[in-house]
């Protein structure tokens, strides 16, 4: 069948076929209706609203301001509330980042027009403090808003930190007191203080239920005590290592209290040379797991090997655990010992010394562990494939650099995925690094 030039053009109507030309057979299918068989689909501005508001959603504000000037049909969703519950503010200086920055004409027509409508709202800041000063110039507005979800993501540091803090806190302290039904909030590498976290409670604390705010140096143990004290359907928290006490433990641990799902624990040095760090005591972390069976404590350790000594000197509960910097063979050892919750295990530094006592010692009495990474260290071959011997198929992930494996007189690189293949029911070889 041929077809003019100017048919291929043509949108909104439907082909038919020429009457002069024989028509296949179509068999079984005669019975469809052959109208349909010939239909050009070409019009976007046809598509029902609900289809187009699903693609705008995937669509950088920039996309969906042009694209909202291509048809009546189009612009009508552009302006539709559904498409403005969540959105996320990228603030960039031309100078310090890459990535496309929002334009401040359109934030302000967002403002203007769909604050109302924002629900889950993130600020992506590039390092500098001029990025940082302008979402806090944007929250001030946001007094119309019913913020469920609020996010401030720092693509780099410092950001937020070298900006004023009393004009970052009276732009939180907006959103605190005008939302009244934030649920989850992620305000880490900020310096939100204790009095702002007080106004959150004092209008937030029958709704909120996620809270992350790593990094944070002006909170005090005391001002996330507040929180945990008030806020009672609370279900995840990540703070840092300083703010954690037993007091705290015991606040997620009483009786009006919801079961805590997670708990994230970053452990870092809150000021140069600091060695010693607190101990929580074990009757703290009993009552924790206690009231919540469930809860997933994990851990993030950026120490240096003698900044380690206090911890796991007695059981601790963690499930999660990843060690960044270093981790002694010690500490290993202890881990072994009185971590028997621990689904996952990822060492990144420890040293020259083999780790094949406790890597085994792991394997036999860490009973839940599913998945290890490791690598800067050293374990033998032999100690390796015991290790996968005692833990089996509940290895899921498995991921162990190939310099990590010190060949012996037992076994060898070359045949070592074998027989840790056999053991993990599954293809397995330790990862290398590319050398181009």
């Amino acid at each position: 069948m041929r077809m003019k030039r100017n048919n291929l053009s043509a949108v909104n109507k439907i082909v038919q076929p020429s009457p002069a030309l024989k028509q296949p057979k179509l068999g079984p299918y005669s019975s469809l209706n052959q109208t349909h068989m010939y239909t050009v689909l070409l019009d976007w501005g046809s598509l029902p609203h609900h289809i187009v508001l699903h693609i705008f959603q995937y669509l950088p504000l920039i996309d969906r301001a042009q694209a909202s000037s291509v048809c009546k049909r189009w612009n009508e969703v552009f302006h539709m509330p559904g498409l403005w519950r969540k959105f996320e503010f990228e603030l960039n200086q031309p100078a310090t980042s890459y990535f496309k920055s929002t334009h401040p004409d359109l934030i302000q027509q967002i403002i203007k027009k769909h604050a109302a409508h924002l629900q889950f709202v993130s600020f992506k800041v590039d390092s500098s403090t001029e990025s940082a000063e302008a979402a806090c110039d944007i929250l001030s507005q946001l007094v119309n808003c019913s913020i469920q979800t609020l996010g401030l993501i720092s693509t780099a540091k410092p950001s937020f930190m070298n900006m004023s803090k009393s004009h970052f806190v009276s732009a939180l302290t907006v959103v605190f007191v005008n939302s009244k039904s934030l649920s989850s909030i992620k305000i880490e590498d900020t310096p939100v203080d204790d009095p702002s976290l007080k106004i959150l409670v004092a209008n937030n604390s029958d709704t909120l239920r996620l809270l992350k705010m790593s990094s944070c140096p002006h909170v005090s143990s005391d001002g996330i005590l507040c929180v945990a004290d008030h806020c009672q359907g609370l279900r995840e928290l990540a703070l840092n290592y300083y703010m954690l006490s037993d007091e705290l433990l015991l606040a997620l641990s009483s009786e009006t209290h919801v079961n805590l799902e997670h708990l994230r624990i970053d452990v870092v040095s809150e000021k140069p040379g600091q060695i010693e760090f607190h101990s929580i005591k074990k009757q703290s972390w009993d009552a924790l797991i206690k009231h919540s069976p469930g809860v997933n404590v994990v851990m993030y350790f950026f120490l240096h090997e003698e900044e380690l000594e206090n911890f796991f000197k007695e059981e601790t509960p963690v499930t999660h655990l990843y060690f960044g910097r270093s981790a002694s063979k010690a500490i290993l050892g202890r881990i072994g010992l009185n971590c028997p919750r621990l689904i996952e295990l990822v060492v990144c530094a420890s040293g020259l010394q083999t780790l094949d006592e406790e890597l085994i010692c792991i394997a036999k009495r860490c009973t839940n562990l599913t998945a290890l990474g490791l690598s800067g260290c050293e374990v033998s071959c032999s100690a390796f494939i015991e290790f996968v011997r005692l833990c089996g198929r509940r290895l899921i992930q498995l991921s162990i650099m190939e310099e990590v494996l010190i060949p012996d007189d037992d076994n060898s690189l070359d045949e070592i995925h074998s027989e840790v293949s056999k053991y993990l029911g599954r293809i397995w070889f330790p990862e290398a690094i590319p050398i181009w």
